[in-house]
């Protein structure tokens, strides 16, 4: 595993600066580093990294999340309003209604088989999302109108939307039943989340406002508690519906609205793992693409994945027409909505598994979605923000 370790980091160091020195965003280079030396091509990785590849990955987005979450603040957040509520499940649902009408058309499936792919295709990805919008939210672009955080909050919403709406789906391609209780879970998933998130911020401000702690010592216990948030999700799953990554999220927003000193501090340090943590999810997300699923795709697969994203586009050019963004602002939204990776890597393989006949196509378009979106997705971000977005 150690060896595992070590090829990870080298790897995804050099390819990584390597894309930075073509003018490509360094997290191009570290998924083709994942994809060389994971199980799918030279196969360098030990059996034991790989068990464990899915927790790492959960490790990463936890720092990244939390940095979000403590870089962002209560009157940020009410520029946003309505448009962030929308973007939360109308392009998502445009790209599944896309998919579901377009996929039979492409292949030999049922709609209820191509809403099952729609729905592993469409979440965004907060992996690829959230560093991008922090490191254009620092440069102070876009802050006039709040747009970094805006598309912030909508993919940290979008992912609760989709997984819930994945759930279903397999629930009927798998001969179930889907009663409305299914969807009654993204509302309370949400507040019950951001709930707990605030009852956590608070606390862990008293205790750090009490005892005087070395502040990696409360980045630790920050990190501990995220990490139980998330376990409290799995604990409670079937029973009570709890986003375990938008608790993380809000508590990082009660602390930064309500002790931005600590704040501060814990965010500089999150800053640092976040170096490490970047090229071990990016890395690890490229192990999960299979090459050989994306060769043998062919063109529909591709179209097909274009296509939805043009109506996953056109959802978020609707959510924004409540807003005052100017036609540039708009354009980069809608651009900024479209990387996948994280989500579409988790449960990309789930229908396979389970022995679905669609499985190996959804599988497919999955890994091809990532392909196309990830690292066309944040090159584009990177080349336009400066030309689309105004500087404070």
């Amino acid at each position: 595993m150690l060896m595992s370790f070590a090829l990870i980091f080298i790897v995804g160091i050099v390819l990584g600066g390597l894309s930075k020195k073509l003018a490509l965003p360094g997290l191009i280079g570290m998924i083709f580093a994942g994809v060389l030396i994971g199980p799918h091509a030279l196969n360098l990785l030990g059996e034991s990294l790989l068990a464990i590849s899915s927790d790492l990955r959960t490790i990463a987005l936890v720092i990244i999340l939390t940095r979000a979450g403590l870089s962002l603040n209560v009157s940020e957040l009410k520029k946003v309003g309505l448009p962030a509520v929308l973007m939360s499940f109308v392009p998502a649902v445009l790209e599944i209604t896309a998919i579901t009408l377009l996929a039979p058309l492409f292949f030999e499936l049922t709609y209820i088989e191509s809403a099952l792919m729609g729905s592993v295709v469409a979440a965004v990805s907060p992996a690829v999302i959230v560093p991008l919008m922090l490191k254009i939210k620092e440069s102070g672009y876009g802050q006039k109108r709040g747009i970094p955080q805006l598309v912030l909050a909508g993919a940290s919403l979008d992912d609760i939307f989709v997984i819930v709406l994945f759930s279903s789906f397999l629930s009927l391609a798998s001969g179930g039943t889907v009663t409305a209780t299914h969807f009654l879970t993204i509302p309370v998933s949400i507040v019950l989340g951001i709930l707990a998130g605030v009852i956590t911020g608070l606390l862990l401000g008293q205790l750090f406002k009490r005892i005087p702690l070395n502040t990696l010592i409360q980045v630790l216990i920050t990190l501990s508690v995220s990490f139980s948030l998330l376990t409290l999700e799995d604990i409670l799953e079937g029973t009570v519906a709890l986003s375990g990554l938008l608790a993380i999220m809000s508590m990082g927003i009660v602390l930064n609205q309500l002790y931005p000193k600590l704040s501060a501090e814990l965010s500089r340090t999150y800053s640092g793992l976040w170096i490490g943590a970047e090229i071990l999810l990016f890395v690890l997300v490229g192990t999960t693409v299979d090459l050989n699923y994306a060769l043998t795709a062919g063109l529909a697969a591709i179209v097909l994945v274009l296509g939805a994203l043009v109506f996953r586009m056109l959802g978020v050019f609707l959510s924004l027409t409540p807003s005052k963004l100017t036609n540039k602002e708009k354009l980069f939204t809608m651009i900024a909505y479209t990387p996948k990776a994280t989500v579409q890597a988790a449960i990309g393989g789930v229908p396979l598994a389970m022995g679905l006949a669609s499985g190996e196509l959804i599988v497919t378009v999955a890994v091809l979605s990532i392909l196309i979106t990830a690292p066309i997705g944040a090159f584009v971000i990177e080349q336009s923000y400066r030309k689309l977005l105004e500087a404070e």
